[in-house]
C-alpha cells in the first residue's frame, strides 16, 4: 500500500499540492497563529532550559563556527562556503556580492561576478543575511536582475544562486550529539508552492479567494499577484502563487517522515560531517522525484540553516497542535544538549549583547529588502 502511494505521488504534477498525504483538512487549526501565541509554550520551554542548562543562549554553541550558531544574523554564505569537498557537489552553485550605490555600478559588479562564476539564467537572488524567504526572487532575464538590484538597498551582500530546476522542494531536519560518529535525520518536510488552475471564467483574485486554502489566507497572496489579479487564466493553465518554498510566505508544507530512508540519512550525515563543527539544523533541497530522495540522489541543496531553524513538517495542515509542540519541545532540547556538550570541549556560547546585535541587525536588513516573489 505505502509503494503504491509512493508511486503516486512520484506522478507529474504531484509536487503541487503534495497529495501523497491525501490533504483532509486546508489548514491546521493553529497554522496561522500569532507567531506570539504558539511560540509562547517554546518561549517558556526555552526559558526553563537556559536556567536548567546555565545559558539562555547555550544553543547558539551547537554550530559553533556559524555566528551564533545559525539562531540570526548569520550569513548564509558563509556556511555554505564551509561544506568541504566532495560533499560541494551537492550545492546549487552560488556567488556572493555586495550590492553598489550606483545602479549601473551594480549591474556591472553582479554581472562581473556571475560571469567569474559560470552563473546565467534562470538564477535566484536573495540577501545573505535574512529568514522566511523575506527579498528572495526569481531571476528570468537581465530586466529582472536589473530590477532586483535597483529594489535592494545599498551596500548589503546578496546572493546569485543557480536557479534548480527540480519541482520537489524539502527540509530535511539533522542532528548530531558531540561524540556520535553519525547524526541522525529527524524530520522531513515536503514543501510546494500553492496554486490556482483558470477556468476561463475566473479572475486570479476570484480564483484565490474561493480556494480551499488560498482563499483563507488571500493577503500571502494578494499584494504579490497585484499587477494580475484582473487577469482571466485559460481552462487549465495553473498560476503558481508564490515562488519562495516558505510556509509564512504561502507555501504548503507537508510532512514527509516516511521518505525518510537509510539511504537518505547516510547521504545527509555525509553532507553535514562535511561541514565542521556542523551539529544541529536543517538542510533545504529541491529534487527531482522522491523515489530518487529516498535513495539520496537526484537533489541540490540550496540552503543550509543553524539552530534559529526550526523542524518545518509542524506546518503540515493535518498536524496536530500536540504533536507540534512535542516536535519543537524534543529539537530546542536537543539544540540545548549539544549546546552543553560544546561547551563542555571549550565552545563558548554567544553573549547576550552579541546576540542582541545579530537579531537587531537583521530586523533592520530584512525591514529593508522589497517583496519576494
Amino acid at each position: 500500500m505505502m509503494d503504491a502511494a509512493l508511486r503516486e505521488a512520484d506522478r507529474p504534477r504531484a509536487f503541487w499540492w503534495l497529495r501523497t498525504g491525501g490533504r483532509s483538512q486546508p489548514v491546521s487549526s493553529f497554522e496561522f497563529w500569532p507567531a506570539w501565541l504558539f511560540y509562547a509554550p517554546v518561549a517558556v520551554q526555552w526559558l526553563a532550559l537556559g536556567l536548567r542548562y546555565g545559558s539562555p543562549l547555550l544553543l547558539t554553541a551547537a554550530n559553533p563556527r556559524i555566528a551564533a550558531g545559525g539562531l540570526c544574523g548569520e550569513s548564509k554564505s558563509s556556511i555554505l562556503d564551509q561544506v568541504e569537498a566532495p560533499a560541494r557537489q551537492w550545492l546549487a552553485p552560488y556567488v556572493r556580492v555586495e550590492t553598489e550605490a550606483d545602479g549601473d555600478a551594480g549591474m556591472a559588479a553582479a554581472e562581473a561576478a556571475l560571469a567569474r562564476a559560470g552563473l546565467a539564467y534562470p538564477l535566484v537572488g536573495k540577501p545573505d543575511i535574512g529568514c522566511n524567504g523575506t527579498g528572495v526572487r526569481l531571476l528570468q532575464k537581465r530586466d529582472d536582475l536589473a530590477r532586483f538590484i535597483a529594489d535592494y538597498p545599498k551596500g548589503v551582500a546578496v546572493i546569485f544562486q543557480e536557479f534548480v530546476p527540480y519541482e520537489g522542494e524539502a527540509g530535511i531536519f539533522y542532528i548530531r550529539h558531540p561524540g556520535e560518529p553519525t547524526g541522525k535525520v529527524t524530520s522531513l518536510t515536503l514543501k510546494s508552492a500553492p496554486v490556482v488552475v483558470g477556468d476561463g471564467r475566473s479572475t486570479i483574485e476570484d480564483l484565490v479567494r474561493n480556494d480551499p486554502r488560498a482563499g483563507l489566507v488571500p493577503h500571502l497572496y494578494l499584494p504579490r499577484l497585484a499587477g494580475r489579479l484582473k487577469e482571466v487564466p485559460p481552462t487549465g493553465t495553473p498560476v503558481r502563487l508564490v515562488f519562495v518554498g516558505n510556509h509564512c510566505k504561502g507555501s504548503t508544507f507537508r510532512n514527509g517522515a516516511r521518505e525518510i530512508t537509510t539511504t537518505l540519512t547516510a547521504t545527509i550525515d555525509l553532507i553535514a560531517q562535511a561541514i565542521p563543527d556542523f551539529h544541529f539544523g536543517r538542510i533545504d533541497v529541491r529534487f527531482t522525484s522522491l523515489a530518487q530522495l529516498r535513495r539520496g540522489r537526484g537533489f541540490r541543496i540550496i540552503e543550509i540553516n543553524g539552530s534559529g531553524s526550526e523542524a518545518t513538517h509542524v506546518w503540515d495542515p493535518n498536524m496536530t497542535l500536540a504533536d507540534a509542540y512535542s516536535a519543537q519541545f524534543f529539537h530546542y532540547h536537543a539544540a540545548f544538549m549539544i549546546g552543553r556538550a560544546n561547551r563542555a570541549r571549550g565552545h563558548r556560547p554567544s553573549s547576550i549583547r552579541e546576540t542582541f546585535r545579530l537579531w537587531r541587525m537583521q530586523k533592520r536588513l530584512m525591514a529593508s529588502y522589497p517583496m519576494n516573489d
